[in-house]
């Protein structure tokens, strides 16, 4: 589905990617793990065209997607959820979910997912028309992952979604995240709490300073000696 072959990016003068490969298949959950500023936020950004990439090809459903703008390569099927959640704090919850559907025509698809996400979250559809800056950390999540489905993505992008959450919410959050997989949707998963990614994922990579250091089923890697010295608490 994913295909990314030695992927250069440069910020100024700092090299910050230096040659990634990454393969993510249909209906898997690839986990994307490493310490900050190793590149993994980089990474997603490339994929979605919001960074541009100096060398190395990205292609999405055998098209090469390298450098191609944002708005289209969400139409091409593709969504990310940023870190940090960026909801639109002074719009509703409502509205927040329709910005995600903004370059779709179906209404009746959009209605359809727009009951699907509050399935998913329960509490959206409690709060819909309270306004997004109300909400707590963990509904903001809800959120902006409710808003990137409102696009129908093949592939969900998802970066740092357990960020400054407390480990209940962080254990519901990975559980949907799940759910999501299970319900068809393809997922590239950012993520420093390496322990829950892998735990969910199928495959995952290791990124060190702009390099892919180590990768393997998931299960493999969380029983790895160096990654569980690095990243698992031991």
């Amino acid at each position: 589905m994913l295909r990314i072959e030695d992927l250069h990016v440069y910020y100024g003068g700092i090299h910050a990617l230096k040659g990634i490969n990454l393969t993510v298949a249909q209906s898997q959950i690839v986990a994307l793990i490493g310490a900050n500023g190793a590149g993994k936020s980089t990474t997603l950004n490339s994929i979605c065209g919001i960074v541009r990439v100096e060398s190395g090809t990205i292609e999405f459903l055998g098209k090469n997607i390298t450098n191609v703008p944002s708005h289209h390569i969400v139409s091409m099927g593709l969504s990310q959820v940023p870190e940090g959640r960026k909801v639109f704090p002074a719009m509703t919850v409502n509205e927040n979910l329709l910005m995600g559907a903004y370059s779709r025509r179906d209404r009746a698809g959009v209605r359809e997912d727009l009951e699907r996400v509050f399935a998913l979250f329960p509490r959206l559809k409690e709060r819909r028309n309270q306004t997004a800056g109300t909400l707590s950390g963990g509904e903001q999540q809800m959120l902006a992952i409710g808003r990137g489905l409102m696009s129908r993505p093949k592939l969900l992008l998802l970066d740092e979604p357990s960020m400054g959450l407390a480990p209940l919410l962080v254990q519901e959050i990975f559980r949907i995240i799940k759910e999501i997989n299970g319900q068809g949707t393809t997922i590239l998963l950012v993520e420093q709490n390496a322990n829950m990614a892998l735990s969910i994922a199928d495959y995952g990579y290791v990124l060190e300073t702009g390099k892919t250091v180590i990768q393997g089923p998931a299960r493999d890697l969380a029983q790895n000696e160096d990654v569980r010295a690095a990243y698992l608490g031991g």
